[in-house]
């Protein structure tokens, strides 16, 4: 393909010399001239493992070349990458002068382009910012159409300052946001000879994505950090205990946990945060990511007790009570706490979980059930039908085939709210649908 790559700063500039040694003819735009010249002569204007060479076998073969003629480049390629930057301003905001420059330079170059041409973002930006600023950018300096005229993606990268190069052509994943399907078949293209999987997603979704990688890698260093702390504090290897926690790739170093959805609760994990947040204040540990957690989990539950709260009058049916589905556990469950909530508001309450239904006759939790909640037990359902027939709202806790069941009986009048996103899409069934957190 021909492509321009607007911005020649790290991103840019590793992206230029990767893309051209695939095989691809590039063309880097820059306004700042010393750059320019650096890329021509095969100078790297940025230091990076491999770059240096690559950029001098490049320019000498002619596969790559910088201007700062934004309009020249634009009517020799078929694709624009924009990779300037986004810096903070001082209210936490990004600063998107240079995107809307870059959108605004290959606009007006728009204007007297016919073919079809592919503008992607590969520069961090706030989930919005593609429909709500660039494309209207677009639109305007050219007079033409997205998605008729040209084609709009989102491309974020994922590239770390020292093995970048690795990392472009090695991607755990390839994320394309697009404006329409054929926005991202010239973009795909490029992809599929890299390993990893190419995800094709709506824009906001690519924007999103990359702000949830920063944001947890930033999560991981301080989480790393105050349990160094503690275990300092306390005498312990702190690098040992991390070596051994990295060895669970089947819970701690996995998708599992990462799904948006319910408060947790359960007999380990609010337990055993107090006690390690105990333990850091005794001695004089500031452990502030860990101390918020507890909290954090809380506003969460408070979110669900404020969206009950419109269906005051309305009868309300529990599809579980233990804290997690497949168990009988009742220690700390949400859903018990919610229930007493709603009981407290005046809700009338009714539960169907069979799981808890077998544990008040034989399992472990009989004691708990009778001397704790008995109050609950007593509006525990026999059946899935009684429910369905009791409630006006189905507040799903749980995911299971037994739960599957039940949503695929509800009717146009009753109301789901989802807590563990047991339907997909709100349109999969019948019922008004309010999912928690998507």
């Amino acid at each position: 393909m021909r492509i321009s790559i607007f911005g020649l700063g790290y991103v840019g500039s590793v992206s230029a010399a990767c893309l051209a040694e695939m095989g691809h003819t590039v063309i880097g735009v820059e306004p700042n001239e010393a750059k320019v010249d650096l890329m021509n002569r095969g100078v790297s204007p940025v230091v990076e493992a491999g770059l240096p060479e690559r950029l001098k076998q490049l320019t000498a073969t002619g596969a790559l070349r910088a201007t700062s003629n934004w309009d020249e480049a634009v009517q020799q390629t078929d694709m624009a990458l924009v990779c300037v930057g986004t810096p903070s301003l001082p209210n936490g905001g990004i600063d998107l002068r240079y995107v809307i420059r870059a959108a605004s330079h290959i606009g007006s170059a728009l204007a007297k382009k016919s073919d079809y041409f592919r503008v992607v973002i590969r520069s961090t930006v706030l989930p919005g910012t593609i429909e709500e600023s660039v494309i209207p950018v677009l639109e305007e300096t050219s007079g033409k159409v997205a998605g008729k005229d040209f084609g709009v993606c989102m491309n974020p990268e994922f590239l770390r300052e020292g093995t970048a190069i690795e990392d472009f052509y090695h991607p755990p994943k390839s994320v394309i946001g697009e404006f329409d399907s054929r926005s991202g078949d010239g973009l795909a293209d490029i992809y599929k000879v890299l390993p990893g999987e190419v995800r094709r997603v709506p824009l906001r979704v690519a924007e999103m994505v990359k702000y949830a990688d920063n944001t947890f890698h930033a999560l991981k260093v301080v989480f790393g950090n105050e349990i160094g702390s503690v275990c300092k504090a306390m005498g312990i290897d702190s690098h040992r205990v991390m070596e051994i926690f990295c060895l669970d790739t089947k819970l701690n170093l996995s998708p599992y946990y990462l799904k948006p959805g319910y408060s947790f609760g359960g007999s380990c994990l609010p337990k055993d945060l107090r006690a390690l947040n105990y333990i850091a204040r005794s001695h004089d540990v500031e452990t502030p990511t860990l101390s918020s957690i507890l909290p954090s989990n809380r506003q969460h539950f408070q979110s669900v007790v404020h969206e009950l709260l419109k269906y005051k009058g309305k009868r309300l049916g529990f599809l579980g009570l233990s804290f997690k589905s497949g168990t009988d556990d009742l220690r700390e469950s949400p859903l018990v706490e919610l229930i007493e909530t709603v009981i407290g508001k005046g809700f009338e309450v009714c539960v169907f979980d069979p799981y808890v239904s077998l544990g008040r006759l034989i399992g472990a939790n009989k004691e708990f059930i009778e001397k704790e909640i008995p109050h609950i037990s007593k509006l525990m359902c026999g059946s899935a039908e009684e429910l369905l027939e009791h409630a006006d709202v189905i507040v799903v806790g749980h995911n299971s085939k037994e739960v599957q069941s039940v949503l695929a009986n509800v009717s146009p009048q009753h109301v789901v709210l989802d807590l563990v996103r047991a339907r997909k899409n709100a349109a999969d069934g019948p019922g008004q649908y309010w999912g928690i957190c998507w």
